[in-house]
């Protein structure tokens, strides 16, 4: 079997070298916070967009290509560890034991919280800070230098065509994993019965999963005729049973297509929300906690608890993560000072990073930062 396959070289071409798919930016989010050079960085875009990078040859552990330049050609390898034999066999264990990862993978697709299940296996899938080694023919000093940039911002297009292309770096090809993800499948479980059983029963054989229940309104509540407990007014009763059935709603739809559940929430967490979602909570939430829950509304409203988060705390990212917005962020031609998370733009406008990678706009309103708009992942697409 062949473990080593070939990509024909890019036409030249304008599209983003940070790919469209989730596994294609999570590469590139790896080579770039492994880099110390922006400067690099952007020639690397270039001469990947520019079809200087040759045909690329991929095989375990090791990507090659030649890289053209109008001065010389150079020989650019960038090298990712491969993962063990026991590595292997502890994912191809996990992904065994979860029904849809085994299906989806033999189905020829490749869902991205596989890195879920393999990180439950101790086994890191995707690449981290570190974990490229980046090597060329030129006399360059950085790492990577920019054709080798070149090379991975190309391979992030790879990713988009087919993430397989990641597994065979780590040491299988296609045809070995889904070999051994058949064979796994034909053994049997601790029930006696083997998956690949389960796989091909019958949709008669188990119950059909219920029907997600109609949204239901304030009008749908039969809580008319139950008095509220002490300190409760009648309409508050309804808004509290109504969002109870509404999150209830919402983690019954988590559960039958198979998506995370919502996120748990603290008391203060859960204060916000509701005052967010029922206004006409907002007086007496506001006089039970005796703050004021403007601000922490707007910033519900426009990024959730990860919004409610950067308005009230800041926190350290790694350099990198400041770097590249940094750099994207040059083009305002706006002075940019630094704390923690946030980077403020001339006087009056300020982006804030949460733990999700997106970027919160601010506005100086007076004296007071406020929220401004939603985040994005791209410092320069959010409304600030």
């Amino acid at each position: 079997m062949n473990d080593v396959q070939g990509f024909p070289a890019f036409a030249r071409q304008q599209r983003s070298t940070r790919g469209r798919s989730w596994w294609a930016r999570a590469w590139v989010q790896a080579m770039e916070d492994t880099s110390l050079d922006n400067e690099q960085l952007k020639k690397g875009r270039r001469s990947a967009n520019s079809g200087q990078v040759g045909t690329i040859t991929i095989s375990p552990g090791r990507i090659a290509a030649t890289v053209y330049s109008p001065e010389d050609t150079y020989e650019s390898v960038v090298h990712v560890d491969e993962l063990s034999s026991d590595d292997w066999r502890r994912f191809s264990e996990q992904v065994a034991a979860r029904a849809g990862h085994i299906a989806a993978l033999l189905d020829g697709e490749m869902p991205h919280d596989l890195v879920e299940a393999a990180s439950d296996a101790g086994v890191t899938l995707l690449p981290g800070i570190g974990d490229l080694d980046p090597s060329c023919t030129c006399d360059a000093w950085e790492l990577p230098c920019q054709h080798a940039a070149a090379l991975c911002y190309q391979v992030a297009w790879l990713l988009d065509a087919d993430p397989f292309v990641l597994l065979l770096l780590r040491g299988r090809t296609r045809e070995t994993l889904l070999d051994e993800l058949q064979l796994s499948a034909t053994e049997p479980t601790a029930t006696g019965v083997s998956i690949a059983d389960v796989l091909a029963a019958t949709p008669g054989e188990l119950p059909d999963p219920p029907d997600l229940p109609a949204k239901i309104g304030l009008d749908d509540l039969p809580v008319a005729g139950i008095a509220p407990p002490d300190g409760f007014g009648p309409a508050v009763l309804q808004l509290l049973v109504l969002d109870a059935a509404r999150r209830a709603r919402a983690i019954l739809r988590a559960l039958l297509s198979g998506t995370p559940e919502p996120q748990p929430l603290n008391e203060w967490q859960d204060t916000v929300r509701l005052a967010t979602d029922f206004p006409d909570l907002a007086t007496p939430l506001t006089e039970a906690t005796g703050k004021d829950l403007a601000l922490g509304i707007q910033a519900w409203r426009y990024g959730g608890a990860p919004g409610l988060d950067v308005l009230e705390h800041t926190w350290t990212p790694t350099p990198a993560d400041l770097n590249r917005a940094r750099t994207e962020l040059q083009a305002t031609d706006l002075p940019i000072t630094t704390a923690g998370n946030q980077l403020t733009l001339g006087t009056e406008a300020q982006l804030r990073l949460d733990r999700h990678g997106r970027w919160h706009p601010y506005r100086l309103i007076g004296n007071t930062w406020t929220p401004a708009g939603p985040p994005s992942t791209d410092p320069l697409v959010a409304d600030w």
